[in-house]
């Protein structure tokens, strides 16, 4: 079981050097204790995932060695979360739990720190 994430959710990406919030959109009209819930296409850079301050992925055509980081890591996100909650679907789409990761096409793996929900578990 994990635990349902939302608006406040913090991330952190393996070739990043800081946590990042998770913004959700209310556009779905789904909420978990008063905040926004998160699904797996929640993904998108610069509207969902926020830079993880600097880069140190060699797959970053920013970062150039031998010196890193030096490249700000901007996620490059194109699959949704994985695997998401097979239980709990919010329009149609599975929601997003603690547990789930996403891939950084620079090599880096997203992962949730801090769901933003405390209190909601889901399958």
């Amino acid at each position: 079981m994990g635990i349902l994430v939302g608006m406040g959710a913090q991330c952190m990406c393996t070739m990043g050097l800081t946590p990042a919030p998770l913004m959700i959109l209310p556009q779905k009209k789904a909420f978990g204790e008063n905040k926004p819930i998160a699904t797996i296409q929640d993904n998108k850079p610069m509207v969902n995932i926020m830079p993880f301050g600097m880069c140190k992925s060699l797959g970053n055509p920013a970062v150039k060695p031998p010196v890193m980081p030096q490249a700000p890591c901007v996620p490059n996100t194109a699959a949704p979360w994985m695997p998401g909650s097979p239980t709990v679907l919010v329009g149609n789409v599975p929601a997003l739990n603690n547990s789930c990761k996403l891939i950084c096409n620079y090599g880096g793996v997203i992962s949730i720190m801090n769901p933003g929900i405390t209190k909601v578990m889901v399958k």
